[in-house]
């Protein structure tokens, strides 16, 4: 597998049991085109079904559901509260992105290659499934922002699907980044039948969902794509907002701190995915090479089976410098 190390993103598509994959390349532009996303043409019910034919990994023995993950599923000598804590931490920020839409805009090819890009000219509505992860987590009110991040908004009053259509828009809401592969929301006519689900932590976890996100950054040849995403949700506000100060003020810096100067000598990854759709998991490893993209940025080669039929967000570097 390869990710790029600030972007961090993976690929792979299955179309009714049949995997669409491009092979991993050694060359940088097409290294970038290799990819996964789960595709089922029965929607949701189809998911578990997809999992449990996965011909990739069968078992899924290399996951480990992230309400059983414990510091023993640690590798020997990472052991710590610190690096578990930061797991789960991230596990948090993980959301199931769902899209029911293929924009016409699709490439046919990926930039720089002659490799089909995914679902170019595909005219079906089946449910395709990714993931993502929230970052900058900020409340707002009409009557002004609470500073947290220094971010800025445009609207005066929430802009959620329900109050879009309310005549009393709710006058308090919390807007959050997701950060997830452009292949799976390619541009704003596919953002505007995506939605995602958020604690999806098992089969029976409550049902959590944003149904409104506008595309803010697409960047193709990384497979990178930025959405704004929004909730008047007072629960869940609170919760993301929480949970995102978690991550960015205590344990993310502690472990960077801890780990950046073994970060290549440790080698140590992992991934919090939501394979074939299904609820959360956890993948460990160790990443085996690096590509240099530009001076911000790194393409991980992270030999694992462990994604399988969905695209991740995320390869976690432990040391990384970045969010």
């Amino acid at each position: 597998m390869i990710a790029a190390e600030h972007l961090t993103d993976h690929r792979e598509s299955e179309n009714f049991g049949r995997i669409i994959q491009n092979e991993t390349r050694d060359s940088l532009h097409t290294a970038i085109g290799n990819h996964e996303t789960q595709e089922s043409i029965g929607g949701e019910a189809d998911l578990h079904k997809h999992r449990g034919e996965c011909p990739k990994n069968p078992g899924h023995t290399k996951f480990i559901p992230v309400d059983t993950f414990t510091i023993q599923n640690l590798p020997e000598g990472h052991r710590n509260y610190l690096l578990y804590k930061y797991i789960k931490a991230i596990a948090e920020l993980t959301v199931r992105v769902s899209v029911q839409k293929v924009s016409p805009n699709r490439p046919e090819v990926w930039p720089k290659t002659n490799d089909p890009y995914p679902f170019y000219n595909n005219k079906t509505r089946q449910l395709r499934t990714g993931s993502g992860m929230v970052g900058y987590v900020n409340k707002f009110t009409s009557n002004g922002l609470k500073k947290e991040y220094r971010q800025k908004t445009k609207y005066s009053k929430c802009w959620c699907r329900k109050c879009e259509c309310s005549e009393s828009p709710s006058s308090v809401w919390w807007e959050f980044d997701t950060v997830t592969a452009a292949h799976v929301v390619f541009d704003e006519i596919e953002a505007n039948h995506t939605s995602l689900r958020l604690f999806y932590d098992s089969a029976d976890s409550s049902l959590f969902l944003i149904d409104k996100v506008i595309v803010v950054d697409v960047n193709v040849e990384y497979d990178r794509c930025k959405l704004k995403c929004v909730t008047c949700d007072q629960r869940l506000g609170e919760d993301l907002e929480k949970n995102w100060k978690h991550y960015a003020n205590d344990v993310w810096r502690k472990v960077k701190s801890n780990y950046y100067k073994s970060r290549d000598v440790d080698k140590l990854t992992f991934i919090v995915s939501h394979p074939h759709g299904c609820s959360k998991q956890v993948s460990i490893g160790h990443w085996k090479d690096k590509v240099k993209v530009d001076e911000n940025s790194n393409l991980i080669i992270f030999p694992h089976c462990s994604v399988s039929h969905q695209t991740v967000k995320k390869l976690n570097h432990v040391g990384k410098i970045k969010y």
